[in-house]
């Protein structure tokens, strides 16, 4: 039994937990950036100007949902990267969730939930960081 235990802790360890983490949040979200990519943002340009804010600003989906979670899949910059993947999060939750928040949809959960979800795990990657299958952990070791 020890034998079995030793083995499955060696195969089951936090860098793959890590891995895990960040290849299934990024992706996620990338699903979002494409779709913003294909349809244009005339909807968050709109959220961004209402706020009053500049339009371009609306330009930092872009990076917050394509740039920043294919380097946190690649595990490259992973911290920062992290960092603004949560940035990006605090906007999409204030613009597009601001008269939600504490508001339960259908389901019983928040209306939030989603877009606190991948603020969470953003958060918690900035602490945690990419992990030994990473470029970040490639770095590391040299």
């Amino acid at each position: 039994m020890r034998n079995f235990e030793y083995l499955l802790s060696r195969i089951l360890n936090e860098d793959i937990g890590k891995l895990i983490l960040r290849v299934s949040i990024a992706t996620l979200m990338l699903f979002h950036g494409y779709h913003k990519l294909i349809n244009g943002i005339a909807g968050i340009k709109g959220l961004v100007v209402k706020a009053g804010l500049p339009e371009f600003v609306a330009y930092g989906v872009y990076l917050g949902e394509i740039v920043f979670p294919i380097l946190i899949i690649i595990g490259l910059y992973t911290r920062v990267s992290s960092f603004f993947f949560a940035l990006t999060m605090v906007f999409a939750i204030f613009l597009a969730h601001g008269n939600d928040l504490f508001t339960l949809g259908k389901t019983g959960g928040p209306v939030i939930e989603l877009a606190l979800i991948y603020l969470l795990t953003s958060i918690s990657l900035m602490f945690i960081g990419a992990g030994r299958f990473s470029f970040d952990g490639r770095n590391r070791r040299k």
